[in-house]
């Protein structure tokens, strides 16, 4: 009985042990956050930086930088692409443009994860996330103008945004192609901003402006300001593609900033409330910075 006992006491403070070693590495991994920029210079040459180079901020206070280095694990990648009515004359572009970018992605990282989601007439996922170009190319090819029909941008966001937030993924992108035409979210750009906050994916954006454009409805205001601040506060970059034609060479560039990235190590102390802003400065002269203004979210270990 008194055996019994004994083995008991010891089991049990082995577990208080281990419980506190586990809380140690927890709070140990928790003081280490991970922020993804890219630098170029004037030019949009890739810039090189050092951790002396960077100066990192969370609601305002200073953050120690503890290495930079460039980017270079798998990519996720959801292509939002628009195939309204107002997508019609763009669509050969589109897929020509779509095709070079899931080439040089998976030619780049043959780990990297893309889907395909179209968002006339409401999201329909074409392609889900693999790193087959064959079934990406289905996919794309498979995208074709909905007669009759306009755009779910926001909606599409918001979904991609809830799928990079269930997946936990580190590198996480949203590539949207879109067009002025008519779009028919109900979501206020509130709730889509907190939606990409919550899924650390950075947003970028190309909206061609040759075909129609819609009025000016609270639709396309919010899809407007979505576009706007999405991209500056995840880190992302929003470009007008003035002619269909230059649609693969815009979708090149977005290729280009996202494997020039880097990705910064900063101290960060424990806390009760999760911090809510980071500010990114590189104080290198010349150099262009695209960084997230949303506070990375603590992640699973």
């Amino acid at each position: 009985m008194f055996a019994r006992a004994y083995v008991t006491k010891i089991l049990a403070a082995a577990a208080v042990l281990a419980a506190a070693a586990v809380g140690m590495q927890a709070a140990g991994q928790a003081r280490e956050g991970r922020v993804y920029i890219s630098v170029t210079d004037g030019d949009g040459n890739v810039l090189p930086i050092t951790a002396a180079d960077v100066a990192v901020t969370e609601d305002g206070r200073s953050r120690e930088v503890l290495r930079v280095d460039k980017a270079s694990g798998p990519l996720q990648i959801a292509l939002l692409v628009d195939d309204s009515q107002a997508a019609t004359a763009a669509i050969n572009d589109l897929r020509r443009g779509l095709n070079q970018f899931v080439a040089k992605v998976l030619a780049a990282n043959t780990d990297s994860q893309i889907a395909i989601i179209s968002f006339g007439e409401r999201p329909t996922l074409l392609t889900d996330y693999t790193n087959s170009r064959a079934q990406l190319e289905r996919g794309i090819n498979r995208i074709f103008a909905r007669p009759g029909s306009g755009a779910y941008m926001l909606e599409a966001i918001i979904s991609a945004a809830r799928g990079v937030q269930k997946r936990e993924a580190e590198r996480a992108h949203i590539v949207v192609v879109g067009t002025e035409g008519v779009e028919f979210s109900n979501d206020h750009y509130d709730r889509v901003l907190d939606q990409l906050a919550e899924s650390g994916a950075t947003l970028w954006a190309l909206t061609l402006t040759a075909g129609p454009r819609a009025d000016d409805t609270d639709e396309v205001r919010n899809r407007s300001v979505v576009l706007g601040r999405g991209t500056t506060k995840t880190g992302g970059r929003q470009d007008q593609v003035l002619a269909n034609s230059a649609v693969p060479m815009a979708l090149d560039r977005v290729a280009d900033a996202i494997f020039n990235q880097y990705v910064v190590t900063f101290g960060r102390p424990d806390a009760l409330v999760p911090p809510e802003t980071i500010g990114v400065k590189v104080t290198k002269p010349g150099a262009r910075v695209l960084a997230p203004e949303f506070a990375p979210r603590a992640r699973k270990q």
